[in-house]
């Protein structure tokens, strides 16, 4: 894999590494298109982040990146938003203001929680935790269709209390095929996020039986990002990302420029 098209630098809330760092270790990994898909969460709850992205600052950076390493890298401009369901008309405002190459569009909060404080996971079992969380992305993609893949469609496993050890994809099918035949309606595309095998998951987000599912519905359009906050996780295990692809059935993944899809053969 030659392109990796989700990636943060110090503009997200959660990384501190400089956009040109970034560009360098791309180099040094002979990556020849990198998409910055920087965090835009509107109405985070709580404090401890500022995931509202200064996209102005963002933008003028990166086109600034862009024409000094135009002869060694390919660099675009992408956007995570941040899904909740009444943001959806924010989001869509938002997204019309500028020229982004790609969208993520993805559920970090559910309920008006962020799994990643463990609060979300009291009361309830971990089971119930995680259906919501795929019952929450399902009403966000509903609602909001702006969006040119899904990112990390089960994120949630990387922060439950005993991760993967209980899930199966078998457990949550009927919200998760209504997940995939909805983006599918949609025209949207599905991530495949290695960052789940850095936070200790078997397997990359979402699992490769969703991946399965995914094709056999009818999905075409498959990303692959590593999620990677800092240069050390830029393309983080993408040596296996071909044969995983290959055998759930694809021939093609998919890389956007001007938010317009073209199909890689595998």
């Amino acid at each position: 894999m030659y392109t990796d098209y989700h990636l943060h630098s110090s503009f997200s809330g959660d990384s501190d590494t400089p956009m040109e760092d970034m560009i360098k270790r791309g180099i040094e990994l002979k990556l020849k298109t990198i998409c910055f898909t920087e965090h835009m969460d509107f109405d985070w709850p709580t404090s401890e982040y500022n995931f509202e992205v200064n996209t102005e600052a963002y933008y003028h950076k990166l086109l600034e990146y862009k024409e000094i390493y135009k002869d060694r890298i390919e660099i675009l401009f992408g956007i995570e938003i941040g899904m909740q369901p009444h943001l959806a008309e924010k989001n869509s405002i938002y997204l019309r203001e500028y020229p982004f190459d790609f969208v993520i569009g993805s559920t970090h909060i559910v309920d008006g929680q962020d799994p990643y404080d463990k609060d979300y996971f009291a009361g309830r079992t971990e089971a119930a935790s995680y259906l919501r969380y795929f019952e929450m992305t399902l009403d966000n993609i509903r609602i909001f269709k702006d969006f040119d893949s899904l990112g990390h469609l089960d994120y949630v496993l990387r922060l439950g209390p005993t991760k993967d050890k209980h899930y199966t994809y078998k457990k949550y099918a009927d919200v998760i095929d209504a997940i995939l035949k909805t983006i599918i309606e949609n025209g949207n595309g599905l991530e495949v996020n290695t960052a789940g095998l850095k936070y200790g998951l078997a397997a990359p987000n979402p699992h490769p039986d969703i991946l399965k599912r995914y094709k056999e519905l009818g999905g075409e359009i498959i990303t692959i990002g590593s999620d990677a906050h800092a240069p050390e996780y830029l393309a983080y295990e993408f040596h296996g990302i071909h044969a995983l692809l290959k055998s759930c059935g694809f021939s093609y993944y998919t890389i956007f420029r001007k938010r317009e899809p073209e199909f890689i053969k595998l």
